[in-house]
């Protein structure tokens, strides 16, 4: 059997995540948009970036290391490129950021075709799948890469991590053809530092080529794990320093260095990439048999799960799935052990806790 999920109102969930991060200093916007992105990733059954991540990092190297600042505004750059602007976050909560800089983005591919908008100085926005997927639900294909927030992965055939996880993240509006839009975000490791952790509670290995040692040998021993390796060997590695060298290009600190905050004159701070293509500024119009845009997506898409390939998975429909898991059920799902770890926020809040048996089982 699987896992019970326990139904939580979404307003219930944005009230007292909004609460924690008002209490930690942030603006009502900020609050409101921290509570936002954590709903929407809950909703999509994004568990290892919801509310529970995201204020954890905040404590350890947000406004608890006095490295993200609350209530700050962001400076944008002047420049000459008018589909292509600049900002600097100034250490801005990273997701009130982002969505402000997707928004942007649309807008300009609106009037441009496509839209840009680089971010220097910058806290770790989490989840950049739901930035993509919120643009390509209104349209758009759109494209976010990140440095991340700490260097723990080792280059191919390196010992020593000086790079981030570096996740890239796609969406493509794909809702009317085939019914959700096509996300695909990975980060460039083969599995994240927090499944490591969780199987060495568990006293589970880890799979080959995952991880190394603090000597810089492979290990499959999950408590002896230090740092990650890259996905694909040369290719995961090239991925992830694709990543570093955009932010690199932006203005971005030394990977090494960051969010260890000190005061050296150094930056300690990730950067991000956003961009948005409105369809019509990249489509030539000439689709075979007479079919649309929409109908040749799904010409294509059917033509790629055609054979034997009926049962695999398109990138994005294992969030759909969860979505409509949520609608169907009228709220936000949460294990009992989640819903614990809510409580200690509600704690944190001076809130009563939440009582798991007044919540109805998921079906």
């Amino acid at each position: 059997m699987g896992e019970t999920f326990f139904v939580v109102p979404q307003e219930k969930h944005d009230k007292l995540i909004e609460k924690a991060y008002h209490r930690r200093g942030y603006s009502a916007d900020e609050a409101a948009m921290a509570a936002r992105f954590s709903g929407y990733a809950s909703w999509h059954g994004i568990r290892t970036h919801n509310a529970i991540k995201a204020l954890h990092l905040d404590h350890l190297f947000g406004s608890g290391a006095s490295g993200c600042k609350p209530n700050v505004a962001i400076e944008k750059i002047p420049g000459r490129f008018a589909a292509a602007e600049v900002w600097n976050a100034n250490r801005k909560l990273g997701q009130a950021v982002a969505y402000e800089a997707m928004d942007r983005c649309m807008e300009l591919a609106d009037k441009y075709g496509v839209g840009v908008v680089s971010v220097d100085n910058a806290f770790h926005y989490l989840w950049g799948g739901g930035y993509v997927m919120y643009a390509a639900k209104k349209g758009y294909i759109a494209y976010t890469n990140c440095t991340a927030a700490l260097a723990e992965v080792v280059p191919f055939q390196g010992t020593t991590p000086t790079l981030g996880t570096n996740p890239h993240s796609w969406g493509f509006p794909t809702t009317e053809s085939i019914g959700f839009p096509i996300v695909v975000d990975w980060a460039t490791s083969v599995m994240a530092m927090g499944r490591v952790q969780q199987l060495a509670r568990e006293g589970k290995p880890l799979p080959p080529d995952a991880a190394v040692d603090k000597n810089g040998k492979p290990t499959t021993v999950a408590s002896e794990a230090a740092a990650l390796i890259p996905f694909g060997a040369h290719k995961g590695y090239s991925l992830s320093l694709i990543d570093e060298i955009v932010g690199a290009f932006i203005g971005g600190s030394l990977p090494t260095l960051r969010s260890r905050w000190q005061e050296d004159n150094e930056k300690h701070t990730p950067c991000f990439f956003f961009q948005a293509i409105h369809p019509d500024a990249m489509s030539s119009g000439q689709f075979a048999l007479g079919r649309n845009r929409n109908e040749n997506i799904k010409a294509v898409m059917d033509n790629i799960l055609s054979g034997g390939n009926a049962k695999c998975l398109l990138p994005g429909q294992l969030e759909a799935e969860a979505a409509k898991r949520c609608e169907r059920n009228s709220g936000l799902l949460f294990s009992a052990a989640e819903i614990e770890a809510l409580n200690q926020i509600a704690q944190e809040c001076g809130d009563p806790a939440w009582d798991v048996s007044t919540f109805k089982e998921a079906v």
